[in-house]
């Protein structure tokens, strides 16, 4: 593994790149550029602002450490001086996800963006950000499995010499998947938010399956049974699949009405 990137004296101070917060700051610009070049090429509108992709690298940033935190508030409530010690890393995707979410029905409804078509587009931005992410976390030596002895084990830096599952990469495999899948669909796309909704259901399902392997310390809504994640991709599969029936029925009534 390969937590820190390289290191550089400047200042009078010796600095230190992690490799994980590299991958999210590298994941964040190519994500940038693809949002940018799909909403001028599919919606061709005016570029998007740089100020939009650092208010959702904020918002980002604060959800994923909040419920980073949340996930052993009473460690951290005990031991309020370890809340910086993990700002290279110790971050929770399905908290961030929660967090710009609402900023972005804000942002598009404030500046006149057409929502959905919106929202399929960042499906796939989110896909480029949480793989690169991922890889972060697998150079890191975060996120991973319980112990295995199968050929995919792999020994990270806090598995004291045991072998474990790579579930970082596991989960690569499984967006890099979402984003195949969702290219295809895309190519007959039925209506709008349709791409959203799909990567919303098929990124809870991978991440439950994901979740079976994990073996670092997680949070759990029932001990041993349960993670947080589980639970929050459970409700979040729930209500992206409620709103596709609800899309898709809205467009084969519009279609219906036209050919009348």
């Amino acid at each position: 593994m390969h937590p820190e990137l390289f290191h550089f004296h400047l200042f009078g101070l010796d600095q230190t790149i992690y490799t994980y917060a590299f991958c999210i700051v590298v994941g964040t610009l190519i994500a940038a550029l693809f949002t940018k070049w799909r909403a001028k090429k599919e919606l061709e509108r005016k570029v998007l602002s740089n100020h939009f992709f650092y208010l959702i690298f904020i918002v980002g940033f604060i959800g994923g450490k909040l419920f980073f935190y949340l996930e052993n508030p009473a460690y951290y409530w005990a031991h309020p001086d370890r809340l910086g010690h993990n700002f290279s890393g110790g971050f929770v995707f399905y908290g961030s996800f929660i967090s710009i979410i609402p900023f972005l029905l804000w942002y598009f409804n404030k500046h006149k963006w057409p929502v959905w078509p919106m929202l399929d587009i960042l499906a796939f931005t989110t896909l480029i950000v949480h793989t690169i992410g991922r890889m972060g976390c697998f150079f890191g030596g975060c996120c991973y499995g319980k112990p295995t002895d199968g050929f995919t084990g792999m020994i990270f830096p806090k598995t004291n010499g045991v072998a474990v599952h790579p579930t970082q990469l596991y989960e690569v495999s499984a967006l890099l998947i979402i984003i195949f899948i969702l290219y295809q669909i895309k190519k007959r796309q039925q209506f709008e938010g349709q791409i959203f909704m799909l990567y919303l259901m098929l990124y809870a399902v991978a991440r439950n399956i994901i979740e079976l392997f994990r073996g670092d310390t997680r949070g759990f809504v029932i001990d041993g049974i349960l993670s947080h994640s589980q639970f929050i991709g459970i409700l979040i599969f729930m209500i992206a699949a409620f709103y596709y029936q609800k899309l898709k029925s809205k467009q084969l009534k519009f279609i219906s009405y036209e050919n009348n």
